[in-house]
């Protein structure tokens, strides 16, 4: 009789005919080819025919290692090795080697001292998680009590400052909103003396500006003997942050692979371009630019074109009070909404939706509207596909819905999973294929990059800016995602005033405009990649960001390389 039930597939035997998987009926087999050279180079394996991590991401004292990759590809297999939290088996998870023959295998590279350092100095790691939802089953008491219990250095006053988190400091940790979670989490960590910090996707729930200032709090970390490791999806935030970057690439689930440390500009756009040059290999087929040009004429030749309009219009939520100023809209158009959390961007798209009434007499154009809603709750009983069959049959029965959409967003590997299993990624993947089935003139689409990973963010953007162009029709995004806001943005909404009291939301501007209005209020500018031509984030106060603050350009349609 077998010890156990479980298939086992020798991995020395296989030849990789591909019959398993034809045979195996729930797709549980997966049969991938390695390169031969990796073999050699497997940091961790958590057991036969599962995951394996080859190579590891190497930190440098004084210095922020930003990782960046798909999810399910090793980031937080990686973040739990160099913690010291999981000791790497090499690839040999029956008999763990120990640590005398761990750092003998890492002999002559930076990460043997690492490990030596770990293991004789004991340095001390703290990871700030990656769900920061789950911090109020764990955690207990008011913001306030928690910082003080934690506090460890005298920077508690500054750190809650720049975190913004005054409003919220006599809250229970249970009424926190993903945001404030964020911004609390991401204080603890800053607040404690370590040797080691990990920041797992620290900008997830947080708008543009307190993406920049927990970068910024996060960079106050540095010391030269101190290690900063950060896992960040939104790339320009990576960029931002980073002093040199590590790649991550591979199958999601099967294998991955960690490159050497790049520098910033190179790693991203290694990232971005698919192609690892400095191993000749491809690990995308697709790679992205940013190719944006427009002028003054094209944007009066537009002007004469657009078909519908909104009124000017007020809306009173509570103590919130939203000024709305008229503007139009085209068909084959997106406009993207820019401003802090708390200014009524959520509330603009239900006006335009409908679920919302104005104050006053005013009335919305009846449009046929599709809505996505910033958070998705999944009260559905049953699998995707029952899903999409109830909801979007038609669309999704036709063969080009199918090929634009289903198949780029990689849905058919979750059908047949129930909807109330799904992660938060695969969900957001599913509420971006449900906005874009119902037929409508307007689509109202709020923050579609919220849990998805850096690439499916690329994929998402891809998705809906040729949806949108090839139906001819208009969408209006949410977006904290600057990478995927200039990406999708054909003109920009800008609002301004105080969060969560009373502000605007101007009439849509160009994209150049826009983003000009709303970076100089954020005291920030970018300047363009010259090989992609993304945008870039101006390391504050540096050369590049005063020559352009003077100037008055915060932000650049083209390369100024």
């Amino acid at each position: 009789m077998p010890d156990s039930k479980i298939a086992f597939i020798s991995e020395e035997l296989c030849i990789g005919c591909g019959i398993c998987p034809k045979k195996c009926p729930f797709g549980a087999i997966t049969i991938i080819n390695l390169p031969t050279n990796l073999e050699k180079e497997v940091s961790h394996r958590y057991s036969a025919n599962s995951f394996k991590l080859h190579r590891l991401p190497i930190p440098r004292p004084g210095q922020v290692l930003g990782l960046v990759g798909t999810n399910g590809i090793g980031k937080s297999t990686a973040l739990k090795i160099l913690a010291g939290v999981l000791k790497p088996n090499l690839g040999r998870f029956e008999e763990p080697p120990d640590w005398q023959d761990i750092l003998k295998y890492f002999r002559g590279s930076e990460l043997q001292n690492y490990f030596t350092k770990i293991l004789e100095d004991n340095l001390k790691p703290i990871i700030k998680p990656q769900y920061v939802d789950s911090i109020p089953k764990v955690a207990r008491g008011t913001v306030t009590g928690l910082i003080t219990a934690k506090s460890e250095k005298n920077n508690a006053e500054e750190i809650i400052t720049n975190l913004d988190l005054k409003e919220v400091l006599n809250r229970q940790i249970e009424e926190l909103s993903g945001g404030e979670l964020q911004r609390f989490a991401i204080a603890i960590s800053c607040i404690q003396n370590a040797d080691i910090y990990m920041f797992d996707e620290p900008s997830s729930y947080l708008d543009v500006k307190q993406r920049l200032s927990a970068a910024r709090t996060i960079r106050s970390l540095l010391e030269p003997e101190c290690y900063v490791i950060v896992v960040e999806h939104d790339l320009s935030v990576l960029d931002y942050l980073s002093d040199f970057i590590c790649v991550l690439y591979g199958v999601p689930s099967v294998y991955g692979v960690v490159t050497m440390p790049f520098s910033v500009r190179e790693g991203i756009n290694i990232f971005l371009d698919g192609n690892v040059p400095t191993e000749n290999l491809r690990f995308r087929e697709e790679s992205l630019t940013f190719r944006l040009a427009e002028t003054a004429e094209d944007e009066r030749e537009v002007e004469k074109h657009r078909l519908y309009s909104y009124p000017e219009m007020t809306k009173t939520l509570g103590d919130f009070r939203l000024d709305v100023h008229a503007g139009s809209f085209t068909d084959s158009e997106i406009i993207v909404m820019l401003g802090e959390n708390g200014t009524g961007k959520t509330t603009f798209i239900r006006l335009l939706a409908g679920i919302l009434k104005p104050d006053g007499e005013q009335v919305i154009p009846e449009l046929n509207v599709s809505y996505k809603p910033q958070k998705i709750s999944p009260k559905f009983k049953g699998t995707v596909h029952q899903l999409f069959l109830k909801k979007i049959r038609a669309s999704f029965l036709h063969p080009q819905f199918q090929t634009d959409v289903i198949k780029p967003m990689q849905i058919e590997s979750i059908l047949d999973q129930e909807v109330a299993h799904l992660s938060g990624g695969e969900l957001q993947r599913v509420a971006i294929v449900l906005v874009l089935g119902q037929p409508a003139d307007i689509y109202l689409i709020d923050e579609p990059s919220a849990y998805l990973d850096s690439e499916q963010r690329i994929v998402a953007a891809k998705v809906i800016k040729r949806f949108i162009l090839h139906s001819k029709k208009t969408a209006f995004v949410v977006e904290h995602d600057f990478i995927m806001a200039t990406y999708l943005a054909d003109r920009v909404v800008v609002y301004d005033g105080q969060p969560s009291v009373h502000a605007a939301a101007n009439t849509p501007q160009s994209l150049l405009t826009g983003m000009n209005v709303f970076l100089s209020s954020l005291k920030i500018t970018f300047r363009r990649d010259p090989t992609n031509f993304r945008p870039r984030i101006n390391k504050a106060d540096s050369v590049k960001d005063k020559e352009q603050k003077l100037s008055g350009n915060y932000f650049f349609l083209e390369s100024e390389a």
